[in-house]
């Protein structure tokens, strides 16, 4: 009689430690879904790089003043040139970034005022590299607009006289500001429009008609820019 009375009790006991079992695994099962979702669900968004370039067309539009020391009534010209510009940006956070630009172009050089009778003196090639340290504003949405302030040191290679005889213009240090915006189509790519100023008045050496003359040309450059960036 014990015999026949234990075995059924046996098999209730095994069913429910079996359901007891099962309800623990699908507990188990939902709540390893719920800790998948919930770590993809707070998953951080991947961070920009810091890095980024832009490719622009520039025009280069100079001020005409200079003058040529000793000679009243001197002035200088300069033509204005389209140029393509490379820029390199490091961000330090979001909104403070260093811009390297780079970019080279050339400029005639025509004498004006009571010595425009020389028509062009001559052309010498500029390459200025420009860094600026940027503020970036960034509570509009696609539309980026940026300021930054920075110096230039201006190199004059290739020069060569015209209507004088020997010509050199010297390196040299100037200021910039700019201001632009980028407006971003995805987190990578986006359009450029930028404007900068530079404060560069080299000053130079030039011989006429045998005689030494010494000078300042004041270029002072408008550099209008616009392309295409791109944030690695």
């Amino acid at each position: 009689m014990v015999r026949d009375w234990m075995g059924p009790r046996r098999r209730g006991i095994t069913t429910v430690a079996i359901a007891l079992v099962v309800a623990g695994l699908q507990q188990a099962a939902a709540a390893d879904v719920r800790s998948v979702d919930t770590a993809q669900a707070e998953a951080p968004i991947a961070a920009s790089s810091p890095w980024q370039i832009r490719l622009r067309a520039l025009g280069v539009i100079t001020d005409d003043k200079g003058n040529v020391n000793g000679i009243p009534g001197s002035d200088l010209s300069y033509s204005d040139t389209v140029t393509p510009e490379l820029d390199i940006s490091y961000y330090f956070t979001d909104n403070l970034a260093a811009e390297l630009i780079l970019g080279t172009t050339y400029a005639n050089i025509y004498g004006e005022g009571t010595i425009g009778g020389l028509g062009k003196i001559g052309k010498v090639w500029v390459l200025p590299p420009t860094l600026t340290l940027q503020y970036h504003f960034t509570d509009f949405g696609a539309f980026k607009p940026y300021v930054g302030a920075g110096v230039n040191y201006t190199i004059f290679y290739n020069q060569d006289a015209g209507s004088a005889d020997a010509l050199h213009v010297k390196d040299t240090f100037g200021g910039a500001l700019q201001v632009g915006f980028d407006y971003m189509l995805d987190q990578h790519w986006g359009f450029n429009f930028d404007v900068k100023k530079l404060f560069l008045e080299p000053k130079f050496d030039v011989t006429v008609g045998g005689t030494d003359f010494t000078g300042k040309a004041k270029l002072n450059p408008w550099l209008i820019g616009t392309g295409i960036t791109y944030r690695f």
